[in-house]
């Protein structure tokens, strides 16, 4: 079709595109938006959402959300069936006893889409903090301030060990050396992103990461340790084809 040839052309698409003007491929698929009224130009049209297929083809996942101006990213995608995170580097901060970094699934802001931001934290030999769950003590806590920018998406904790405190006889659940904090956002419409883009064209989510820090001998000072993720914002793509090749309404 003349349409999607302009629209790969004008977004550099090198892989194929499927032309589907009578909707069979939707309707067999059991995806046609029936609340679409008919004779419009947009009547025909299928629920946005993403298939995946394995090597010999078969439906590995779907992935449909429930508002169509919200969008599942590939590389959320790629977080929620196979695990791969954060590979955008973003900033380190080196605290006391430990050292955080920073990263994000993808390093562009698109209005409506579901991304992944990662937090990784690495902590001094002997070291150890406590996990979410621990009675007396301050467990670790990972805030994100995204005010009206994204929508957060419930997260759980990584699994801590038990650590049996000899000294005073408890033992409690633990993070020592290495862990890794991974949750989804959705940012916000166009209109709501816009006013928070910076003058250099960024959107910065800011949040924080509080942790007391304690070795076999003593509970340190509670910190907290303010963070920040930097994405580029891209708006959504307007342009619509040349007139000639634009879909007509129906004459009644």
């Amino acid at each position: 079709m003349a349409v999607l040839k302009n629209f790969a052309d004008r977004q550099h698409i090198t892989f194929p595109l499927l032309s589907d003007p009578d909707s069979k491929i939707i309707r067999a698929f059991d995806i046609l938006n029936e609340t679409v009224p008919k004779d419009t130009p947009t009547y025909g049209i299928p629920y946005p959402g993403t298939y995946i297929l394995d090597t010999q083809g078969r439906v590995a996942g779907k992935y449909f959300e429930d508002d169509f101006r919200e969008r599942t990213s590939a590389s959320d995608i790629l977080f929620r069936q196979y695990g791969q995170s954060g590979d955008v580097g973003g900033g380190t901060v080196v605290a006391k006893h430990l050292r955080l970094t920073t990263a994000a699934s993808t390093p562009t802001a698109r209005p409506g889409h579901r991304s992944v931001l990662s937090l990784d934290f690495y902590l001094e030999p002997k070291m150890h903090v406590y996990s979410p769950g621990v009675q007396g003590y301050i467990p670790i806590e990972w805030k994100l301030d995204t005010g009206t920018m994204a929508k957060l998406h419930a997260f759980d904790y990584p699994s801590s060990k038990m650590m049996r405190l000899e000294a005073i006889r408890e033992t409690v659940p633990v993070y020592q050396g290495h862990a890794r904090l991974n949750r989804e956002i959705t940012f916000a419409a166009e209109d709501v992103l816009k006013p928070l883009v910076t003058a250099s064209g960024e959107l910065i989510l800011k949040g924080s990461f509080r942790y007391q820090a304690c070795d076999d001998r003593e509970c340190y000072v509670p910190e907290t340790v303010p963070l920040e993720w930097q994405f580029r914002f891209a708006g959504l793509d307007r342009e619509r084809a040349p007139a000639a090749l634009q879909r007509r309404p129906t004459q009644p």
